[in-house]
């Protein structure tokens, strides 16, 4: 009987333990860009622990049908060296796949990429090609799988010089299914504009340079702006700028005029920005607090604002930093009430943030 009892257990042991050999197993093969357990707020780099290029900056997102993420910068040994080229990682939070280089044309520098997806899905990848800012072209990858695959690049506006559509900030895709582009020239003085497509972005109209509200504008640098419509044809614009503060400009005909650019309060020491929408007309901010002139680049706000963007009463604070610490650039993006931002880390990293509403107000 006790041999009955022992052949028993050993024979239970056994089965258990192969049990959990397979439940571990099925762990281990497990997708890896499924995220368990992780709570919002969350941030980690999205170029691991040690990057494949010395610096990076000009970081753009955007959310998949798939929920995973694809992130763009440019890298290399320095900004507007001739090693410069387009980087790409694709993934969620703690999950992202290996940075790889994604646009090269030429040994020429690239510049601020801008990641798009259009409403039937496909994404758009436009960056910049040129060793001046006045010589910048635009150039265009598209993907119909998710990032997978990208199509051989092509020039948005051929023979352009200085710049077409986006030039740092995402497009937006108005009520009517326009979709519109903040740009801006530096050349021959510093210009803003806007970029227009009516037919998914096959072709692109340009609107001429927008006025200024008053004299004190006049030869300062104003560019990059950030877009956001809210109602049918009201849309608004926030301007990078080297006054100290950030600028604005409205329009009420979908972006086809706009009235003359004026200052509003907010801080900005000419530095990106960008700005995203919630529900209910909510608009969130990406932005530097410093009102000087080249000032701090740290730290890096998140600004609330419920009244379309008249007053921002609430701030959280992402990146604290000081001094000489660089978190910068934000691409900034929304679904639902959560909100993703990707920005420089020193130029050493691309960072990733992610939280919702409720971390943003409380």
């Amino acid at each position: 009987m006790n041999k009955t009892y022992c052949v028993l257990y050993m024979l239970l042991i056994f089965f258990l333990s192969n049990c959990n050999s397979n439940v571990a197993s099925k762990k281990d093969n497990s997708p890896t860009n499924i995220i368990v357990n992780d709570s919002l707020p969350l941030k980690n780099f999205v170029a691991g622990s040690n990057p494949p290029f010395k610096e990076c900056h000009a970081s753009t997102l955007v959310k998949l049908k798939d929920n995973d993420f694809l992130v763009a910068w440019f890298a290399g040994e320095k900004e507007k060296n001739d090693n410069v080229a387009i980087w790409l990682v694709k993934g969620r939070p703690n999950h992202w796949s290996p940075a790889k280089q994604i646009a090269k044309i030429r040994n020429d520098a690239h510049w601020n990429p801008v990641l798009f997806q259009s409403p039937e899905g496909k994404i758009f990848l436009f960056f910049k090609v040129g060793k001046e800012i006045e010589h910048w072209e635009t150039w265009v990858k598209t993907s119909d799988d998710n990032g997978e695959s990208w199509s051989e690049a092509y020039e948005l506006v051929k023979g352009d010089k200085g710049g077409r559509g986006p030039v740092r900030s995402k497009p937006i895709v108005l009520s009517n299914g326009t979709w519109l582009a903040g740009s801006s020239h530096e050349y021959q003085g510093y210009h803003i504009f806007t970029d227009r497509s009516e037919d998914k972005g096959k072709t692109w109209t340009a609107t001429p340079y927008l006025a200024l509200a008053d004299t004190s504008l006049q030869n300062k640098e104003l560019i990059q702006p950030t877009l956001w419509e809210s109602k049918p044809g009201y849309v608004h614009m926030l301007i990078r700028s080297e006054l100290g503060i950030i600028c604005r400009s409205d329009s009420k005909d979908y972006g086809k005029t706009w009235a003359p650019i004026y200052k509003t309060s907010l801080p900005n020491p000419n530095s990106g920005i960008d700005v995203t929408q919630l529900a209910n007309n909510v608009l969130v901010l990406a932005y530097n607090p410093d009102n000087r002139n080249d000032g701090d680049r740290a730290p890096l706000l998140l600004g609330v604002s419920f009244d379309n963007g008249i007053t921002w009463p609430k701030n959280l604070n992402i990146e604290k930093g000081k001094g000489d610490d660089e978190f910068s650039y934000p691409g900034l993006i929304s679904f639902g009430d959560t909100v993703a931002v990707c920005y420089t880390w020193q130029r050493k990293n691309i960072a990733f943030w992610m939280g919702t509403k409720k971390d943003l107000i409380q």
